[in-house]
């Protein structure tokens, strides 16, 4: 009976994890860092025995075969980042939440006593990981723009010898472009909320991480262009390793 019934629930469960690109991993000093794309601008990094979620969205089906956050951040209080019915459906008893204080703000009581603001140009450490928060936002800069300055975090990550840039919803700021050694980055591309793929292309020949992965690519009218990205950058240099994968396979 025991067999049959774990079989079922291998059998109910295999398609969500079929469904996930296949995770990437980085040598690190300090161990492999372990890269699982999962959803729009959701994705989950494993190092060091420690697991961290970005910006955690769409409910528990995203984190199907994921192990359990020991930390968050959170980059932007709409609803594709700062998602409370997934944070509450999630095992959070062991989790460490960092965000930017107009996130904590929308956060419940629980939620808030977990979590650890965090300022645009502030430098944080838990868990043996650096944390950056850099600015987001979009341009030209306006009072009633989608993402205005100082709301948001994109965030700069250490791990080890490593580091590893999140974008959050962004336009090619002079901040993104000004950015040094980075060996990851995940960077925005989705109309009319952050930048086109030509100003993607154009922020990531500034910045040159060593590996770059288009994520956050859906936009008001489908998808962005992906491939021309990757053609744009490697027609501007191409030792940049342009990493395609596909964000959206989880319904």
């Amino acid at each position: 009976m025991k067999t049959t019934f774990a079989l079922l629930l291998l059998m109910i469960s295999a398609p969500l994890w079929a469904q996930l690109p296949a995770a990437d991993e980085i040598k690190t000093s300090k161990g492999p860092l372990k890269i699982q794309p999962l959803n729009h601008a959701t994705l989950a990094l494993t190092w060091s025995g420690k697991t961290i979620y970005a910006d955690p969205y769409g409910g528990a089906k995203t984190f199907a075969g994921i192990a359990t956050p020991d930390l968050i951040v959170i980059t932007d209080i709409h609803g594709d980042h700062f998602d409370p019915s997934t944070l509450d459906v999630l095992d959070l008893t062991k989790t460490i939440i960092v965000a930017p204080q107009a996130v904590i703000d929308k956060m419940s009581d629980q939620l808030k006593a977990k979590t650890v603001a965090v300022a645009n140009g502030q430098t944080i450490s838990k868990l043996d990981i650096s944390i950056t928060a850099i600015p987001m936002y979009n341009l030209p800069e306006a009072a009633d723009a989608k993402h205005t300055k100082g709301r948001g975090n994109g965030y700069v990550l250490k791990f080890g010898d490593k580091t590893l840039y999140i974008s959050g919803d962004t336009a090619g700021i002079p901040e993104m472009r000004a950015l040094k050694n980075i060996d990851v980055a995940f960077v925005c591309m989705n109309l009319p909320y952050t930048m086109d793929v030509p100003e993607a292309a154009s922020s990531v020949l500034d910045f040159k991480p060593k590996i770059i992965y288009p994520y956050h690519y859906r936009g008001a009218n489908g998808f962005s262009d992906t491939e021309a990205f990757k053609k744009l950058v490697n027609e501007g240099n191409k030792s940049i390793d342009v990493r395609l994968r596909d964000w959206y396979t989880i319904k």
